[in-house]
């Protein structure tokens, strides 16, 4: 095993030949790495005192140095048999452990691989996308470690004028030696396409060993071509005392949209960082994100809308719960180009803060280098109205129970903006975390209860909206 803090250039010429990688994919490990070794934790100095990124303590962080395949842990052996209903990938710690695609999916041409293998069967698609899409790994301290010490990662492609109705489900778990993990992940959705890629990222419950701490470092990139739909769920339900760290890219161009949904309930520290780039004339970009945090857990949450596209469209949608003396910080920022005529930005992050000890910041910005757009952006941090809590107690509800449907309202409208599975998810990961309960996702009967709740509040919506229009 490698540790985090002594990871050296041989170390990636070790990666590079063992992968056998095309000499211009190894280019890209090599230049990430020369900026990763320049470059402090935190690269802004106006997000220095309010980040808790010296949580992460690299000599305790163990890289393994060849892939090893790891049968499922005991916590994860459930979701198997879920798996094989639909297009699913299961990656435990640096190797995937199976990929199930339906045959109806693989006869319509979409691919999913391992990267290590599409990087050489599908070179010419991969290479071109990120020729044209170049990453500035000057950003970040870990998205050059990402890009360039990575042992694992997926290519997932969905071919031209390509529909696909049910999710891929991708499941990621750390595996249960107390080995870190670092992945690269490349979705390409070409042109009119539409797809809804839902990640899980889970870690082993048991205690781990002494001076080890066990880390996911994830870089997701996404290429959204001409008039494409791409949807990209995330809910992580690490172990509270595990780290996340994820940068993730959407290039969006003409007409394309990408929908970002996040609920983030897990780990001690949770660093992510979303770039949505809209390229093209009318692309279009989402992010929405769920954050709940109890204990001492600290969210460091970064969403960033840049626009070069004309008439394209930008919003960004947080909202955070923070319980006992958990943490969260904000950071977004607008920037609109001087080609980006009539773009549109809008740009939001709300936290409630359900203890004294809690505690939430929002650092949200603006950039505008041209006239004719709309672009603003807002922020609130407020603690819970004693005068709401008294008013439910008075109608029978716990202190509580109280506190629970303030939260519950707090979040309503924005989960509104999810699909109504999607919606049942978030609530059932909600639900087990405040009682205490593993997070994991089961189609158990409590699953069950919820999904059929949400289904009906969706038809009962649709219903309203059509009988509106009916009789105008």
């Amino acid at each position: 095993m490698v540790v985090l803090s002594s990871v050296s250039n041989d170390d990636i010429k070790s990666l590079i030949d063992r992968n056998k990688e095309p000499s211009w994919f190894s280019e890209i490990r090599e230049n990430a790495f020369s900026k990763y070794t320049n470059l402090p934790p935190e690269v802004s100095p106006l997000y220095k005192k309010y980040s808790d990124i010296n949580l992460l303590r690299p000599e305790h962080v163990y890289i393994p140095d060849r892939i090893v395949k790891y049968e499922p842990h005991e916590s994860l052996k459930d979701r198997l048999d879920e798996l094989e209903e639909g297009t699913s990938i299961l990656r435990i710690g640096s190797s995937i452990n199976r990929i199930f695609i339906p045959e109806k999916i693989s006869k319509q041409g979409v691919v999913i691989l391992d990267l290590r293998e599409a990087v050489t069967k599908y070179e010419d698609l991969i290479k071109k996308q990120l020729t044209i899409n170049q990453i500035n790994y000057e950003e970040d301290r870990f998205l050059a470690l990402e890009a360039a010490a990575f042992h694992s990662g997926l290519f997932i492609y969905i071919p031209k004028n390509i529909i696909i109705e049910d999710p891929i489900r991708i499941v990621n778990s750390l595996a249960d030696d107390g080995t870190s993990s670092i992945t690269r992940n490349i979705i390409i959705s070409d042109v009119g396409s539409k797809a809804t890629v839902v990640q899980e990222i889970y870690s082993p419950s048991k205690a781990k060993k002494n001076n080890v701490q066990q880390a996911y470092f994830e870089l997701f990139e996404c290429h959204v071509n001409p008039i494409a739909h791409l949807e990209m769920v995330t809910l992580q339900a690490m172990s509270g005392n595990t780290l996340n760290f994820s940068n993730k890219k959407a290039f969006i161009e003409r007409d394309g949209k990408m929908s970002w949904y996040l609920g983030m309930f897990g780990t001690q520290l949770s660093r992510y960082k979303t770039d949505s780039i809209m390229k093209g004339a009318g692309s279009s970009a989402e992010d929405v994100e769920i954050i709940f945090g109890i204990e001492n857990q600290s969210f460091d949450v970064t969403s960033n809308l840049i626009h070069h596209g004309r008439n394209s469209r930008g919003r960004v949608l947080v909202k955070s719960v923070m319980k006992d003396t958990s943490k969260s910080l904000f950071k977004g920022m607008i920037k609109i180009g001087k080609e980006a005529k009539a773009a549109e930005s809008f740009l939001a992050g709300h936290a409630i803060l359900l203890d004294k000890g809690a505690k939430s910041d929002a650092i949200p910005g603006l950039e505008i280098e041209t006239n004719e757009v709309k672009a603003t952006h807002s922020a609130s941090v407020a603690q819970l109205d004693e005068a709401q809590i008294f008013y439910l107690m008075c109608r029978a509800l716990s202190r509580e129970g109280a506190k629970r449907e303030i939260v519950n309202g707090f979040l309503e409208p924005l989960s509104r903006k999810m699909g109504p599975t999607i919606r049942a998810w978030v609530n059932y990961l909600i639900e087990n975390k405040w009682s205490g309960k593993p997070l994991m996702l089961k189609a158990d009967e409590a699953m069950n209860q919820i999904l059929e709740v949400e289904k009906s509040r969706y038809r009962e919506a649709q219903d309203i909206f059509e009988k509106h229009y009916k009789y105008r």
